[in-house]
């Protein structure tokens, strides 16, 4: 997932003003029962090693059903080689046919969690002073729970869109490589999906830490995730007669070279929209240089500010980073074999082969290697600034953020939208619920989610997609 949007955006924001969030009241009876849902998604374990997304997609599918959906408008789907990656669709029939679908897309794997390194099992739902905290919390069986439970509401009111709406649960967003539901589905069941935009994962807000909201984000595109293996050989030897030519020295030497390589500033329409509202907002040095910036991508001296924060700096260009290495065959040996994994966040519009070539262009080292993990994979392509997206995305952040300003952003992340993107399906991250500086443990320890965002975000989404479906 998107860091809670791709981005820490609270950083872009400081000196915004806030909105206080007010506490939660007591649940309503529907939210009584999302909280079910929710609880039941949260506590089936979908990880790549130990868990199912196809169990979870199974459970999914039982309460659309139970809610009356029919059998042919509930699609479970997985292949032979990979049972336990399945996922489901589900097309709620509108009554206008001349309009295309709209999608709702979440994914329902998450990241590992030892229990042994949390402080609560993270596979349980546990609610502590205004937190529920559970593995899938925010990411992203959040957005995935709200999506059904849309369906759900909607089925029981016997409510009857013009437009037709499709939601995708799918698997395989949280391990690169393995088998994904979306790509899956955008390559051989692309009838299922296709619709005139989808909203996925990859907005929301940020909290100042002290119970203020300072921002909900529309995610308008989103870079493309790439991993590059970059590999030295040598025939090694006797460890106590080394020679120059070293596998490691080489390696280190080529992962230094990227470290201190920049790629070029680039902007799309979304980014300079985000660098010039924010900027505004700010008030401070950082904040004229990113309009400086929106305005004169040259200017050095703004570059030089901007560059300081690190999520301005991965927002104005590609980056590529060393993660991994593993290098040597033994301790009293000089190494054979070096490799590392430099993954890199590509800038929309820019391919892995023009980002393997600026790598082995910065190496100069033709000792190194630089071969794609993944190939084929899309190309990110940013929507558009559409004002039928962002006209009711704001006009109903209004109802449920008031005072608090939606802005459009550039994941720094990936999300699964870059398969349904390749398809011409514009993607936009919708604002959902908001997180704290620390992100919340997405990704990490104790992750969790307040309370009042989840419900906030629950009734927000819905109005949305009423909205949009007509």
């Amino acid at each position: 997932m998107t860091m809670a949007g791709g981005a820490m955006l609270l950083s872009a924001m400081a000196g915004a003003a806030a909105q206080a969030v007010e506490p939660m009241p007591p649940l309503r009876t529907d939210q009584q029962e999302f909280f079910g849902l929710y609880k039941e998604l949260i506590e089936t374990n979908t990880t790549v090693t130990n868990g199912s997304c196809t169990e979870a997609a199974a459970k999914m599918a039982a309460r659309l059903k139970a809610a009356g959906l029919k059998d042919d408008q509930i699609i479970p789907f997985s292949t032979p080689e990979h049972p336990k990656d399945g996922g489901l669709v589900a097309i709620y029939p509108g009554t206008d046919k001349r309009m295309k679908p709209m999608l709702l897309l979440a994914h329902i794997d998450v990241v590992e969690a030892k229990r042994e390194d949390w402080e609560r099992d993270p596979f349980k739902l546990v609610e502590e002073n205004g937190y529920y905290y559970a593995r899938g919390a925010v990411d992203d069986k959040a957005m995935a729970s709200i999506w059904t439970d849309t369906l759900v509401r909607f089925a029981k009111a016997g409510y009857k869109p013009k437009r037709t709406i499709k939601l995708a649960l799918t698997c395989g967003e949280e391990t690169s490589g393995a088998f994904n539901g979306a790509e899956w589905l955008a390559q051989n069941r692309k009838d299922l999906i296709d619709a005139a935009f989808a909203f996925n994962e990859g907005g929301g807000g940020r909290t100042d830490g002290h119970g203020h909201l300072m921002v909900e984000t529309l995610q308008v595109g989103e870079k493309a995730y790439q991993d590059f293996t970059l590999t030295t050989t040598n025939p090694g030897g006797h460890s106590s007669q080394p020679v120059p030519d070293n596998a490691i020295y080489e390696l280190s030497a080529a992962l230094l070279k990227i470290g201190a390589y920049e790629f070029p500033v680039e902007f799309s329409d979304t980014t300079r929209a985000f660098f010039t509202k924010a900027g505004k907002m700010r008030g401070d040095e950082s904040g004229a240089a990113m309009q400086a910036l929106a305005a004169n991508p040259d200017d050095k001296a703004a570059l030089a500010i901007a560059d300081k924060d690190k999520m301005l700096h991965s927002l104005l260009r590609t980056t590529c980073v060393a993660t991994m290495v593993d290098a040597g065959h033994a301790l009293n040996a000089l190494p054979q074999r070096a490799e590392a994994n430099v993954n890199c966040r590509m800038f929309p519009g820019r391919t892995a082969e023009e980002t393997q070539a600026a790598l082995v262009k910065a190496i100069d080292d033709p000792r190194v290697t630089v071969e794609l993990r993944v190939k084929d994979k899309p190309i990110a392509s940013p929507p558009p600034l559409d004002p039928k997206i962002t006209g009711p995305v704001e006009k109903i952040a209004e109802k449920y953020f008031p005072g608090v300003p939606v802005i459009p952003a550039m994941s720094t992340g990936a999300t699964d939208g870059v398969y349904f993107g390749a398809l011409g399906i514009p993607v936009y991250g919708v604002p959902s619920v908001w997180v704290d500086p620390d992100g919340n443990g997405i990704h990490g320890l104790n992750e969790r989610v307040e309370v009042r965002a989840l419900y906030t975000a629950r009734d927000y989404l819905y109005d949305l997609v009423k909205a949009v479906a007509g």
